[in-house]
């Protein structure tokens, strides 16, 4: 089954502490042979490979079981049932779930705390990005979904702008990608690498491999619009130009895609030919900050449980 989402899980928590005392490990422990997890979903990390997906979301049920004041922290890692959460359970509902938990002064108060004004330009932003089902998501996982949309949006600018440049200037940034990659030992190495023109012999540029220039990558680019997929004939003529120069691997890059025929032949040919499509190019541009730059760094922190330690 998919690891239940963090308000599946707070009815399941306060259960938990139903007979008092209990310590967050083994509530995760406990709740993850009762939802029948798998051992790779109890393995499944979140992207910064330091936690669980699953406790991390016990963790937040617990968290906003504590603010609505149905448990109480008692200590590292441990908490208890209150005299509230009692009254929840004596008459149990099927779910605890945000919407129940804003009955509670306390929570409202919690969620309702510097959300500021609602026509700000920051809270249009979240509502425009907010998912159906996003409730089921905790915070943390709610940045990393709006942050992810962001990502995408901006990779599809990128290659729209791409697109509607000219010949040369794809070909420029496709240099200017792989100088910032590592190839080419300099920036100064962005004219050299460039070939263009109509006699460029199949070839848009040249750029050395590594900084001493013991080999060399030859770039092919096709700015295609989407929609126009690059056949096998442009490969097996990518081909032939490498074999002319007597390379021996090459790079064809283009703001479209590959047919499946053009990726079969670049496997089998003997060159090593990389094909990297319109989507990769444009995920490549953001990852080496290619045409866009940071304009604000969001670290999420988290309790630091062995500072608290007596």
């Amino acid at each position: 089954m998919p690891i239940p989402d963090f308000q599946t899980l707070m009815l399941p928590v306060l259960r938990a502490s139903a007979q008092g005392e209990v310590r967050i490990g083994d509530v995760v422990e406990r709740l993850a042979d009762e939802f029948a997890l798998t051992p790779d979903e109890r393995a499944h990390l979140l992207p910064s490979g330091r936690q669980t997906t699953f406790a991390n979301r016990v963790h937040w049920s617990k968290s906003y079981l504590g603010k609505a004041g149905l448990i109480s922290l008692s200590g590292r890692g441990r908490f208890t049932i209150t005299a509230r959460g009692h009254e929840v359970l004596a008459s149990p509902p099927k779910r605890i779930d945000i919407k129940l938990l804003q009955r509670f002064p306390e929570f409202a108060a919690f969620r309702n705390d510097g959300s500021g004004d609602s026509d700000s330009t920051e809270s249009v932003a979240l509502t425009t990005v907010k998912p159906a089902d996003e409730p089921t998501l905790t915070p943390d996982e709610t940045i990393r979904l709006a942050y992810r949309r962001l990502e995408t949006a901006l990779a599809e600018d990128l290659l729209t702008r791409v697109r509607q440049g000219t010949p040369a200037f794809f070909e420029r940034v496709i240099v200017q990608l792989l100088l910032a990659m590592g190839y080419g030992g300099s920036a100064g190495a962005l004219d050299r690498a460039l070939t263009g023109g109509s006699g460029d012999g199949g070839i848009d540029g040249v750029i050395d491999q590594d900084p001493l220039g013991l080999d060399r990558i030859y770039v092919q680019a096709k700015r295609y619009q989407d929609g126009s997929p690059v056949g096998s004939g442009a490969i097996r003529d990518f081909f032939g130009s490498l074999d002319r120069v007597r390379a021996t691997k090459g790079l064809f890059v283009t703001t479209s895609t590959f047919s499946a025929s053009a990726r079969e032949t670049a496997g089998m040919l003997s060159k090593r030919i990389v094909l990297i499509d319109g989507v990769q190019f444009a995920r490549l541009m953001l990852a080496h900050s290619i045409g866009c730059r940071i304009e604000e760094t969001l670290t999420i922190k988290r309790i630091d449980e062995e500072f608290f330690d007596p």
